[in-house]
């Protein structure tokens, strides 16, 4: 590689490095203006994994509105959107929707 080459590709790290530092702040800055809230998940749009250990991922939730499933609210917004703070117990078994309509 010549010095042409290594001062490109000098120069486009250090463009990478910076805009991953920001970006890394920017995410940093938003997860302070958020909490986990629990049970306010649409069917496929959770978070991250469930509290019960069913999966371990986002975008796995089966249905809307799990009380094991959980979604970055703003701060102060989750109990008023129906949600709650803390996960469901993994012992503790919760009714299905449909067993709910019975």
């Amino acid at each position: 590689m010549n010095k042409r080459h290594a001062l490109v590709a000098a120069a486009l790290a250090g463009l990478c490095a910076t805009s991953a530092s920001s970006a890394a702040d920017h995410d940093a800055a938003a997860a302070g203006d958020k909490e986990k809230c629990y049970g306010v998940a649409k069917a496929g749009q959770n978070d991250c994994a469930s509290s019960d250990g069913a999966h371990s991922c986002a975008g796995q939730a089966a249905s809307d509105r799990l009380p094991t499933e959980w979604a970055y609210v703003a701060k102060g917004t989750c109990e008023q959107a129906g949600g709650a703070l803390k996960p469901v117990k993994a012992g503790k078994k919760t009714a299905s929707p449909a067993k709910q309509q019975s």
